[in-house]
């Protein structure tokens, strides 16, 4: 338990100092129309602003993923199911990178809050993990649903000039839907009406601070 910990305290602190890597390469947008730019070149101060501050939410997101999987896999008691949080964290690790990047290339910054962020994300996918196997599922599937949602929103707000952020959120959006199935098809329960709405309040606290802090 206590190399658990040690190794859980090593993410942590990796995800808050930008110290994890993708896995996979950064997603190519499509080819701007008629020789137009694709990049933060392109976009108005204005609109550089606005996807900056909706990347700093989506990097936000993706260091509550880190903590939730690794709170998760902490609290799991069956191998199997601690290494699926660990191969779904990996996943989110290439999310977390390729926002990191978008916020460097946009000029803008992460949340000043991350380590509150990740400090309250993990007890909560403790927590879930100690609820039990099903009940842990269903806390990835109900999170997963709510972040594709949140994604999608941030696809209709993005700037139609901004294709790499857009290209990023388009993947990130398939893969969160990837893993609710993954998390449905191996046995979760679903969650009671109170615990979704109660997860939905928490993350708009969150993404609201999040676009300014």
């Amino acid at each position: 338990m206590n190399d658990a910990l040690i190794a859980a305290a090593d993410h942590a602190l990796r995800t808050l100092s930008g110290g994890l890597s993708a896995g996979r390469a950064m997603p190519e947008p499509a080819p701007a129309p008629s020789g137009g730019q694709a990049d933060a070149v392109g976009l108005s101060d204005a609109e550089k602003a606005l996807s900056g501050a909706l990347m700093r939410v989506n990097h936000v997101g993706e260091v509550c993923a880190q903590a939730l999987y690794q709170g998760q896999a902490l609290a799991a008691t069956d191998r199997l199911m601690r290494q699926r949080f660990q191969a779904a964290a990996r996943d989110e690790t290439d999310h977390l990178a390729w926002t990191q990047q978008r916020l460097d290339e946009l000029g803008a910054r992460a949340s000043l809050l991350n380590p509150l962020w990740y400090a309250g994300s993990f007890a909560i996918g403790w927590l879930a993990g100690r609820a039990g196997d099903a009940i842990s599922l269903g806390f990835v599937v109900e999170t997963e649903r709510q972040v594709e949602q949140h994604l999608e929103e941030h696809l209709d707000r993005l700037p139609a000039g901004d294709r790499h952020s857009r290209a990023i959120v388009h993947q990130m959006k398939a893969d969160e839907a990837r893993h609710a199935s993954e998390a449905l098809e191996a046995g979760a329960s679903p969650l009671p009406a109170p615990v979704r709405w109660g997860m939905r309040a928490v993350a708009k606290v969150m993404t609201t601070t999040a676009h300014h802090i």
